[in-house]
């Protein structure tokens, strides 16, 4: 089929889903770059390196990516392409330009919005409706070559976003599998880019899962749905001891209950937010595990607990 080669810097099960897609088009890949596994992360999606060796294909995970030795060895591989998928290091120009026909990257969001790290975590938070994929060629600028393809999926209500991740995952395996007859071809259409002012965002840490109880309940319940396991979590300090908060739903109540406070009925275990909102508690874990959220109920219900 295709005669190309390409270099692949990869991670996640985007990066192993795309991967595949190169192979299965019959590209040439002589070297898979991709990340060393985090002691402290849950690895919870498919492995890049194992996939590679799978395939009997080169694979290293350098430290420092755009080191000159990494980047003699890319360039002594002959690239005809440069892909990034998912890799969590940006590809300095001198990289970029070992590519004889150009350096590509697939962002999980609809470009120009949320460039910069974990878009899927992000578009969550803010309650988008709609996330996607895209394919574009880099340059020196985070996220802002010009855009290849593109595609959309949907954010429901309730989807958290390890269930986003993996509509996104498949939303990228179809633009790059379209596209790619086009890029060996050599002509593969884009367009320009417009970098759009606030669009750019960062890493997420731990910390940022931290529950403000007068928020608004819908804005609480983006919180914990875009930091839901296998993310690290939306926390907040009940009774003196650490409750993470893992599935809500933004629940219709009369009444104004206090905000900043845990409550149940005969039925279910629900939280006071600001202005009056309610989220029902669907599912939590302190300390020692997760909670019988049953009994919680007959006890708060007697014994309603502050929040902070």
């Amino acid at each position: 089929m295709s005669s190309a080669r390409a270099v692949v810097f990869a991670y996640h099960d985007v990066g192993v889903r795309c991967l595949k897609t190169l192979l299965s088009a019959g590209v040439d890949v002589p070297l898979v770059v991709t990340v060393r596994d985090d002691p402290n992360e849950t690895r919870w999606f498919a492995s890049v390196a194992d996939t590679a060796r799978d395939h009997g294909l080169p694979v290293i995970a350098p430290d420092e990516p755009n080191a000159a030795r990494v980047e003699e060895q890319v360039a002594g591989a002959r690239p005809d392409f440069l892909f990034s998928f998912y890799y969590r290091s940006m590809l300095g120009e001198r990289m970029l330009s070992c590519a004889r026909r150009g350096a590509l990257n697939v962002h999980g969001s609809l470009l120009p919005k949320y460039r910069g790290r974990a878009p899927v975590n992000w578009a969550v938070l803010n309650g988008e409706r709609e996330s996607g994929a895209t394919l574009h060629h880099m340059v020196a600028r985070a996220d802002a070559g010009d855009i290849v393809d593109q595609l959309a999926v949907p954010i429901l209500a309730d989807d958290d976003a390890r269930e986003v991740f993996a509509k996104v995952t498949v939303a990228a395996e179809i633009v790059l599998a379209r596209s790619l007859p086009a890029l060996l071809r050599g002509g593969a259409p884009c367009r320009p880019q417009p970098i759009e002012p606030g669009q750019y965002f960062g890493r997420r840490r731990p910390e940022d899962g931290r529950i403000d109880w007068m928020w608004p309940a819908e804005r609480v319940h983006n919180l914990v749905r875009a930091v839901a396991p296998p993310f690290p979590g939306a926390f907040t300090d009940a009774g003196g001891k650490r409750l993470w908060i893992h599935r809500t739903r933004v629940q219709a109540r009369g009444g104004s209950p206090r905000p900043a406070t845990l409550f149940g009925d005969q039925e279910a275990c629900y939280a006071g937010c600001g202005g009056g909102g309610v989220l029902r508690i669907l599912a939590a874990a302190d300390e020692s595990g997760p909670i019988d959220l049953e009994r919680a109920a007959r006890e708060w219900q007697v014994r309603p607990v502050p929040l902070s």
